[in-house]
């Protein structure tokens, strides 16, 4: 693990160290140098909850949780919960510090020993008045260090018997992935292991996002347990109480001016792609979308940002992902962001002056000008242009345009744009966060946002997208003298699309469209392409207009404030999807997943229509409920289905007139496998079955009840 920083280090170049695969991304336990870059504490609900239980612990031992187990993968936090917790303990027992000092010698051991699987402590000992606590801490249980006889699994179920057996004064802090309870449970089910199998089924269930999920805190039916999934709630989201979220406080501190050179004292002056960025998202409104636009992005991926992705994300957004340099006599390191774009800077200088520029200041002026957080966020170009493009540069024999000013700056500007663009069929993002940039920019690019929407350029001008994109479609400089007015882009992305519009206007020259115009077409095509997603990115970023925002927006009022009028048209929507008509119908010559028979050979059993509402979701003792879930169906055929983005996004679309047969194959899926499960139920509710009726064939056929017994008809002839 290699490491840049440097005590009293400013940014950018401390904010290297952010990142997950450097020193300051990793938390050790009770280690003041490790894992929180940042100066405050980044507060959750967990947090205010552990707090809460240390001050209680000490006098409220046999009424409260002694047993909590903190549920979680890597970087979402578990390591900075324990330590706070042991903080918090500290205070309350009125240890001084002795608390911790102890825990901090037992989980930094001698060189040459491992830290114990588990750490205990008579913390009563320790406590300047009259209390008996004992103290059991488990940093990770999926290791078994100091008892190699046993299994992870299997020592996790003896800790937790143990425990419930034991007295009221023995307290146990437990960080457990779901792998573990996974095998902890299979555990005690192939060892008929009784108490153990029911208690973990509860956690297992309490952990879960199901709508009906039980109590976690305490957990439901073991009153002395406490669970809490840490990857359910998000970073972006206030917790109770407070009145900024933690992606808010890491934000505000990343980008705080005291803590970036003075104007005028960065190397690479106004042309620094950092200090711009900072410079930005010093505005509350410019750092406000950016965080909203994270939030989609969880919203529409169903996935979450982790402690350590934000702290990666920053780094990356603010200080850049470098590779380490070299110098002349042959040692490596790292430099800072901003000598980055110094010796940038100077490569694209001497490039204007050089017959043969390499690859490195050929790109120069295009690293510098994507280096700002909109680009580094949406960073995705069309890496499959690059080969024709060099194709149709060839076919138009720029080499000969070599000996006119004029020719040489076309040519740098092309086999620039060639370069950059074969670069990204290479890794060149943090593989920390490599993952959810790539998804985001798939979700979200506003590259793809409508162009009916508009963009605020300034505090009182806006612009509509579909105008920009007709100026940049007939011409990279009318493009440039619309947007360029309102003082909205870098000095780096002015001196690149300058660059590129000079090139696509000496396109228009005869000298070089004659013979070869199709080429020539084709290069104007990419070039004005390429400057308006640039300037799209780097407008809409600014003030959060993405790709579907709208839809975005309103299935956070869903999500998050259980918006009722949105939730009222989802339900009229897939209740439509589901029923036909007045009718629902379940196929009987045909299981899931079967295609349907002829439409002379098909039997169909006729309901009534069934009814869609929104399940209320417990939330006593539990996180927040990242996800809604509407159920179908009536009584014992009821089921519940989760409301998806793309379920939502599906029915605002069909409100908009799209048709059901164009729904996206997930959304088809989903709503195949409500039927099928609504199926089973109803074709056994004797109930329902005395009011349906089954439809046979094509000629009009059905079978129903009469008053002695079932008789077929035509439908619709009593």
């Amino acid at each position: 693990m290699d490491s840049t920083q440097l005590e009293g280090a400013r940014y950018p170049a401390a904010l290297v160290d952010w990142a997950g695969h450097h020193s300051g991304g990793v938390k050790r336990l009770l280690d003041n140098d490790s894992g929180q870059p940042n100066e405050k504490l980044l507060r959750t609900n967990l947090l205010s909850r552990l707090e809460a239980w240390t001050e209680r612990l000490p006098i409220e031992g046999e009424n409260i949780p002694r047993i909590v187990l903190l549920v979680g993968g890597p970087g979402n936090g578990k390591t900075e919960a324990i330590e706070s917790t042991v903080r918090w303990l500290d205070a309350s027992l009125g240890c001084n510090g002795q608390l911790i000092n102890e825990l901090s010698k037992a989980f930094h051991p001698s060189t040459g020993f491992k830290v114990p699987r588990i750490v205990s402590v008579d913390a009563g000992s320790l406590s300047s008045s009259d209390n008996k606590l004992n103290l059991d801490i488990v940093q990770d249980a999926s290791t078994n260090a100091g008892n190699e006889e046993s299994t992870a699994p299997a020592l996790l179920i003896q800790e937790l018997d143990r425990l419930l057996h034991g007295p009221s004064s023995q307290a146990y802090l437990c960080c457990v992935n779901r792998g573990v309870l996974d095998d902890a449970l299979i555990h005690a089910l192939d060892n008929n292991l009784e108490k153990p199998r029911a208690i973990l089924e509860a956690i297992t269930r309490a952990v879960s996002l199901a709508y009906d999920a039980p109590s976690c805190w305490p957990l439901e039916g073991f009153p002395s347990i406490a669970v809490w999934p840490m990857d359910a709630e998000s970073l972006l989201v206030k917790p109770d109480g407070m009145t900024l979220a933690p992606a808010e406080i890491l934000f505000d501190q990343a980008t705080e001016s005291e803590m970036w050179p003075a104007k005028g004292t960065c190397p690479a002056g106004e042309k620094c792609p950092f200090c711009t960025s900072q410079s930005i998202l010093a505005r509350e409104e410019q750092r406000s979308a950016l965080l909203k636009i994270l939030r989609w992005y969880e919203l529409a991926s169903s996935k979450r940002w982790s402690f350590r992705d934000l702290f990666s994300l920053t780094s990356y957004l603010l200080a850049g992902h470098h590779p380490v340099v070299h110098d002349s006599e042959s040692r490596s390191h790292q430099s800072t962001p901003c000598q980055w774009a110094e010796s940038l800077i100077e490569l694209d200088q001497k490039a204007a002056g050089t017959k043969k520029p390499t690859r490195q200041a050929l790109t120069a002026i295009f690293h510098l000008a994507t280096s700002s957080y909109q680009h580094a966020l949406f960073h995705k170009w069309d890496k499959g242009v690059a080969t024709s493009l060099r194709r149709d540069i060839q076919e138009l024999r720029l080499d000969k345009a070599l000996d006119t000013e004029q020719g040489r700056a076309l040519q740098r500007a092309l086999k620039g744009l060639v370069e950059f663009l074969s670069e990204r069929k290479t890794h060149y993002l943090p593989a920390t966060i490599a993952p959810l940039l790539e998804d985001l920019v798939d979700h979200l690019d506003p590259a793809f946002a409508s162009p009916d929407n508009e963009v605020a350029v300034s505090t009182q001008s806006t612009i509509n997208l579909g105008d920009l994109d007709i100026r940049f479609s007939r011409s990279l400089a009318g493009g440039i003298e619309f947007v360029r007015k309102y003082k909205v882009l870098s000095k780096n992305e002015i001196e690149l699309l300058k660059r590129l519009s000079d090139a696509d206007d000496t396109l228009s020259l005869p000298m070089f469209r004659r013979g070869r115009p199709v080429a020539a077409s084709r290069v104007q095509h990419v070039l004005r392409d390429f400057a308006c997603r640039l300037v799209r990115r780097s407008i809409c970023t600014r003030t959060a207009v993405v790709a579907d925002v709208q839809i975005l927006q309103a299935f956070q009022l869903v999500v998050e404030e259980n918006d009722k009028h949105q939730l009222y048209e989802v339900e009229q929507q897939v209740k439509g999807l589901l029923n036909t008509g007045h009718e629902f119908e379940v196929s009987l010559t045909t299981t899931f997943g079967q295609p349907l028979p002829p439409k002379q050979r098909q039997a169909t059993l006729v309901v009534q229509q069934r009814r869609v509402k929104m399940l209320a979701q417990n939330t006593n003792g539990r996180p927040r409920p990242p996800i809604r879930y509407l159920g179908v169906g009536n009584v014992q055929s009821a089921q519940p289905i989760p409301l998806t983005y793309d379920l939502f996004k599906a029915v605002k679309e069909l409100e908009r007139g799209l048709s059901p047969a164009s729904l996206p194959r997930t959304v088809l899926a989903l709503l195949d496998t409500t039927k099928a499960r609504l199926s089973g139920p109803i074709v056994r509710d004797e109930e329902l079955l005395d009011h349906a009726k089954i439809r046979v064939g094509a000629d009009g056929t059905v079978i129903a009840r009469s008053w002695d017994g079932l008789v077929a008809q035509k439908e619709g002839v009593v």
